[in-house]
């Protein structure tokens, strides 16, 4: 398909089809007559050179093609209403679909109350959680594909903030939290004082997103002289519970995020015997989605969502 010569309102016409599965349908939606409704569908798939619909008993049924083609250009339609009509954006009435990047950790946390609200207010927006394999999601917003990140980003936080109105980016923090140790309720070190070479001399589990076996709490050992034995690296904190529980080794993770380990009930959380810097939880977007009332509506619910209360892990 030549994007270059493609005529867009060919593509109200494909999400009108598709949405009502009939084209007289599409065709009052749209203020058009049915004969003008067929001849957009016959341009466009000259113009993509595939086959879109299939005429049966009830109207018409979409081809594979057509299927896979849909959720892009609803989505593409949506963004592009907003941008041109931010103030019109109805969360009950318009279809969008938002990608946000963010850990297992993180979805656990906001998920649940995102979605309450989708269900008890009847909003049509649809999200999709992209899994986060970087602590720098730059190049996730800056090539659109994704609408937000969920996360601990210190270095690009300090980068944007620097940057300020210069900068393609934005970012606003949500919530603080800590880091702790965590272990098994029955773990040697769990009735005694968790001490620096007790903790160095425990073997660990390290939650890495990109995989690399060195993370902010090796950073901080380092600074004192001193290193751990990572026994095993995973990418998220589930998994990381589901070990612990069941083992001898030690996990630092962010305090929020216990709940997300689905082990709580088995893990006890000790104070750190060395300063780690708070861990402060942000949201990024690019400037593109700054003034979009439907990514104005996102952040906001994020911001609700992160406002409820977290269970707390027993800490000794």
């Amino acid at each position: 398909m030549n994007f270059r010569t493609l005529d867009l309102n060919l593509l109200r016409v494909f999400d009108a089809v598709m949405a009502e599965g009939s084209l007289t349908r599409a065709a009052a939606n749209l203020a058009m007559t049915q004969p003008a409704v067929s001849q957009a569908l016959r341009r466009l798939r000259l113009a993509a050179d595939q086959d879109l619909f299939v005429r049966t008993a009830h109207g018409v049924r979409p081809t594979p093609y057509a299927q896979g083609l849909w959720p892009q250009v609803r989505d593409a339609l949506a963004t592009l209403r907003q941008a041109l009509s931010p103030s019109e954006f109805d969360p009950t009435k318009d279809a969008v679909q938002f990608r946000v990047a963010m850990a297992d950790a993180t979805a656990a946390l906001l998920a649940p109350p995102l979605v309450d609200h989708i269900e008890r207010e009847g909003v049509q927006v649809n999200l999709r959680v992209l899994p986060l394999t970087t602590r720098d999601p730059r190049q996730l917003l800056e090539q659109d594909e994704a609408d937000l990140a969920v996360g601990f980003f210190p270095e690009v936080v300090a980068s944007i903030q620097a940057q300020g109105a210069d900068g393609t980016l934005r970012c606003e923090r949500i919530y603080d939290t800590r880091y702790v140790c965590a272990m098994r309720r029955n773990h040697p070190l769990a009735t005694q004082p968790l001490t620096l070479d007790a903790f160095c001399a425990a073997d660990h589990l390290l939650v890495s997103f990109s995989g690399r076996p060195y993370g902010f709490t090796d950073q901080a050992l380092s600074s004192l002289g001193r290193q751990r034995r990572i026994v095993l690296t995973v990418n998220q904190f589930f998994t990381a519970g589901l070990v612990v529980k069941r083992s001898n080794l030690l996990t630092v993770l962010p305090e929020h995020f216990m709940a997300a380990t689905g082990s709580g009930d088995n893990l006890i959380t000790r104070e750190l015997p060395f300063p780690m810097p708070p861990v402060h939880v942000a949201m990024l977007w690019h400037l593109r989605r700054e003034h979009v009332g439907a990514h104005r509506w996102l952040r906001h619910q994020v911001m609700q969502a992160t406002a409820l209360p977290v269970a707390q892990t027993e800490t000794r």
